[in-house]
């Protein structure tokens, strides 16, 4: 009867094991690779704050995203077989050297950069005279081995050099160019809600590539530095303010300007229609391509989108050597396979967007 009952013991805990070791390897184990899926569609005027704005919309304006999935084994095999989810190297996303950390600052601050664009875009086509205004310098990047590696965090916010405001990145790299390799500095800057104040010493910068090398070795900390900016009307009226939590990356920038536009003119652009797209923007209108359009279109199905508005395909020209980027090609095959209703229009400039509703009968 012992026996039998060490016996069962003994040939538990080695399955015990076993299954413990595979449920590691599943689930904590990282793997390589990165997984995109479909996101949400989010209306934006939430988000969206114009001062003065005209609130006649009666349909809505919504953003699409991607998902994106640090992938462990057990995500990896669900998505070799899930026709909707498709997977990427680590080194495809993230550039040499860089920090998941720096790619989430990178993307907030592409995210903010195409806020302004947006919202220059619709300053420019509703005839409302603009500034842009620096509002901080913040860390990109830190190099590797310089001074600032240890100190600094992608998103600090720059605030001072030896007790004198930062107002740019000119300006910052003025006042480090003005003193020596060897020589130190003292750094006020923020992080977070956190003020900080450091020491750093100043390294030469290590030579770029293709650029001449300078004749003295030029001081520096080992930062990229970015300027965050506002764009703020003129007069002071139709001030335009947006909260986008935490989505990131540059591709909402048409349609911020879509929905801003809306507020900022008379009358409803949407006619009652749910209108989801997606597409980078210029200052000047012209809409850009984007990555994982066909995610995007399944997530603006799932909010009962009827229009969608995808950039137009861009292809090389001649003498042009580049993969060619097929927003609305890959849109259009993506709404078929899913069998939606939404009505993919292919848009290259914000005039295209706005001449398309023009047109449009009011939504009953």
């Amino acid at each position: 009867m012992n026996a039998r009952r060490t016996g069962f013991r003994f040939g538990f805990l080695p399955a015990f094991i076993l299954v413990a070791v595979v449920a590691y390897v599943l689930i904590y184990l990282p793997t390589p690779y990165v997984i995109y899926k479909p996101g949400s569609a989010e209306e934006i005027k939430p988000m969206i704050a114009v001062n003065e704005g005209e609130l006649q919309e009666k349909g809505t304006f919504m953003l699409t995203t991607v998902s994106l999935t640090y992938s462990n084994t057990l995500q990896y095999l669900y998505a070799l077989v899930n026709p909707y989810q498709d997977i990427a190297k680590k080194s495809q996303l993230l550039r040499e050297g860089e920090t998941r950390q720096e790619y989430t600052e990178r993307q907030a601050y592409v995210m903010q950069t195409s806020q302004s664009d947006a919202i220059q875009a619709a300053y420019m086509k509703a005839g409302i005279p603009y500034k842009k205004v620096t509002q901080s310098v913040v860390v990109l990047e830190t190099n590797e081995g310089m001074p600032a590696e240890k100190v600094l965090q992608p998103g600090d916010r720059l605030l001072a050099v030896d007790g004198q405001s930062i107002t740019d990145v000119n300006d910052l790299l003025g006042k480090i160019r003005a003193k020596k390799v060897g020589q130190s500095l003292q750094l006020d800057y923020e992080r977070g809600k956190e003020k900080r104040s450091s020491k750093l010493l100043l390294a030469a910068l290590p030579p770029q590539p293709g650029v001449k090398k300078p004749a003295k070795p030029l001081p520096g900390i080992g930062i990229i530095p970015a300027e965050l900016q506002s764009v703020e009307p003129k007069t002071g009226k139709k001030k335009v303010t947006i909260k986008a939590g935490e989505i990131g990356g540059p591709s909402a920038g048409f349609m911020f300007s879509m929905a801003i536009l809306n507020q900022l003119t008379p009358g409803d652009l949407s006619k009652g229609y749910r209108i989801a797209g997606t597409g980078t923007i210029t200052p000047d209108g012209k809409i850009g391509v984007i990555g994982g359009i066909k995610h995007k279109i399944v997530a603006a199905d799932r909010e009962k989108a009827d229009i969608f508005f995808a950039p137009k395909d861009l292809v090389p020209k001649k003498g042009e050597a580049f993969a060619p980027v097929l927003n609305t090609s890959e849109a259009k095959a993506r709404a078929e396979e899913i069998d939606t209703a939404m009505k993919i229009v292919s848009v290259g400039t914000i005039d295209e967007a706005l001449e398309y509703l023009k047109k449009l009968p009011v939504k009953k």
